[in-house]
Order: structure tokens, then sequence, then C-alpha cells
């Protein structure tokens, strides 16, 4: 077992060690807050990324998922804990190995926790190829950046941006605070409520486009990410019309103790189905300060 995550935690150590070295530094010097964390976000996901090439897909990403890992599936499942995300890979990428590059990170203001996602492939063993997109979030640990909640989907073939973009960094730094994650954490259920309670009345194109911002991204049908909550809207609902044949809640979040970045995940229920239909979600939250509203990140 040593030998699995040696490598991964040297590069991951390293790239820490730099940004712990250089934040203070940095923000002294007028950089933005809480780049150099971002950037270690991102090296670490790299990192990940370049020994996962000589695994199987469901060791790589052992590697970096959390003991507590939320996993989602493209067909509406929720799995809870490593073991169980592990055996849903192996199931889903049989015998694959993958590879991914990261486009674009976030940090929180204590960066303690962060999200990534970007461009990934699956290589069978018969040399096919399965193109996939992913989202991650993050929570520092002792050892190092680990996954706490994950998915990934199919894409459609076609051109990807593969440059980083610039990551999303809060406009301020804060200091750890260990009652801070369970203080913050229902106002984000709220938010998730209040998102569907919303959808409810004004539709689900009115209500995607105004809990979500320009920097907002979803997965989206096409072969890249769709940006900006206006765009997620009439991509995934069209014309915007009253009432929502869905609704939504949280059955759990995460949220860092400075209560700008959180990730809730919980079940979309289909109204008035029968029998009873619903599936499983999880959406990365995100505000500038624990005294503005919520608005989702990425999804």
């Amino acid at each position: 077992m040593k030998t699995r995550i040696t490598a991964p935690l040297l590069l991951t150590g390293l790239a820490l060690s730099a940004a712990m070295s250089t934040a203070h530094s940095a923000e002294a010097e007028g950089r933005p807050y809480r780049q150099a964390d971002a950037e270690a976000l991102l090296a670490a996901d790299r990192a990940f990324a370049e020994v996962a090439r000589a695994k199987d897909a469901s060791a790589a990403l052992a590697d970096l998922f959390a003991a507590n890992v939320i996993f989602t599936t493209e067909d509406g499942k929720l799995f809870r804990g490593k073991e169980a995300a592990i055996a849903a890979i192996a199931a889903d990428l049989v015998g694959a190995k993958i590879h991914w590059q990261p486009v674009r990170g976030g940090i929180s203001a204590d960066g303690q926790h962060g999200f990534s996602y970007g461009f990934m492939a699956a290589i069978g063993p018969d040399g096919a190829t399965k193109p996939l997109k992913y989202l991650a979030y993050w929570i520092r640990h002792p050892e190092g950046w680990r996954v706490a909640g994950f998915k990934y989907a199919r894409r459609p073939q076609g051109n990807t941006p593969t440059a980083t973009m610039k990551p999303l960094l809060p406009k301020h730094a804060a200091t750890f605070d260990p009652e801070g994650e369970n203080r913050h954490a229902e106002s984000l259920a709220a938010a998730e409520k209040g998102f569907s309670d919303e959808a409810q009345i004004i539709g689900l194109s009115a209500a995607f486009a105004r809990h979500g911002g320009p920097e907002s991204m979803n997965m989206g049908r096409t072969a890249s990410f769709t940006i900006g909550s206006q765009n997620i809207g009439r991509e995934l609902f069209g014309a915007p019309q009253a009432g929502s044949p869905i609704e939504w809640s949280s059955d759990g979040v995460l949220v860092a103790s400075s209560g700008d970045l959180g990730v809730s995940w919980g079940a979309i229920r289909v109204k008035n189905a029968t029998p009873p239909q619903s599936f499983a979600f999880f959406t990365i939250w995100r505000r500038d300060s624990a005294d503005d509203p919520w608005r989702y990140i990425a999804e």
C-alpha cells in the first residue's frame, strides 16, 4: 500500500510546502488572496493525474479520495465512502486506465476547501477511448489535499479548451476556525432548499439563471463545460416557463470554516411520479463572504 501512495504524497507535499511558505508574502505584495493555495491545489490534482496513468481507474482515484467521499453517477446514483465509490467506478470503467487535466480551480478564504474541474479520458483494455469530464471538491488533510465529492460524465467528441482558466479566489483571507464549518452548514442547506422552492414558482430556467452567476459552471451537454448561469438555464431548460416538475433538497453539506465555499448533496425528486423517482446530485456553492448570498459555482 505504501508504494501506491508515496509518489502522489511526495508531489503533493512539495507543492503544498511551496504554497504555505509564500502565501503570506504574496498577499503582502498585493497578489490576490490565496492564489498560492489555489495553485497548490491544482498542482496536487495534476500530480495525482500523472501517477494515475500507470494504474487502473479505480486504483488511481482511490489515491485521491477521502475516506468519506461522496460520488455521484450519471444515472443518478450516490455512493458514500471510498470503498463504495471505488467499486462503482471499477464496475463502470472496467479495466480502464484514466488520465485527466484540470482546467479551473477555486479555493476558500481559509485555504482548507477547494474545487477543480477538467477533462478526463478512460482508455479501455481494447484501446478504445471514452472522453469524460469531471468535477471534484477537495479538503486539505494533514497528508495533503483529498477529494470529498466527485463525479464524472461522458462527453461527446469535440474541441475542448485545455488552457488553465484563472482560478476563482476569495476576496479576503481567513484563518481556520474549527467551529466555523458547522456554523455555516445550515445556511448552505437553506440556500439549496431556497433554490428549489423558487424554481417551483419561476421555473427551472429562471431559477438556474438567478441562483448562479457569470462564473458558474455546469457539466453541460457539449464537449466542453457550460459557463454562466444564464447560459446554463437556457441550455438545460430552454425558454423560461413557470413551475417545475422536480424538487430537491440537501441530505448533507460540507462548508469551509470561512463560510464562503461548500458542497451540497442530496436527491432530486420527480413530483407526482408513480412509483416515486429520484436521482442524486452534488453542487458546489460559493459566496464572497459569510454575509453574502450563496450562489452555485459548479455542478
